[in-house]
C-alpha cells in the first residue's frame, strides 16, 4: 500500500526538508528528510521542534 501524503509547511534547512502531514489515523506528524544523493536520512516525529532540531543537527555520512 502506498502512502499518499499531503505535506504542509515545508521548509528547507540545508539539505534537509522538514514538513508537516497527517498520518493514516488523522494525527499530525512531522518529518525530516535529507535530499542529498545516497544519504537515506528520513525520520518522523510527533513535534515540529524535534523535526527541525534533527534537520539542524543532521550530518550526511555520504560524500
Amino acid at each position: 500500500m502506498t502512502a499518499n501524503r499531503r505535506f504542509r509547511r515545508v521548509v528547507r534547512v540545508g539539505p534537509v526538508q522538514v514538513a508537516t502531514y497527517y498520518d493514516g489515523r488523522g494525527s499530525e506528524k512531522h518529518t525530516a528528510a535529507c535530499t542529498a544523493p545516497r544519504c537515506g536520512f528520513a525520520t518522523d516525529y510527533d513535534s515540529r521542534a524535534a523535526a527541525e532540531l534533527a534537520a539542524r543537527t543532521h550530518r550526511c555520512t555520504v560524500r
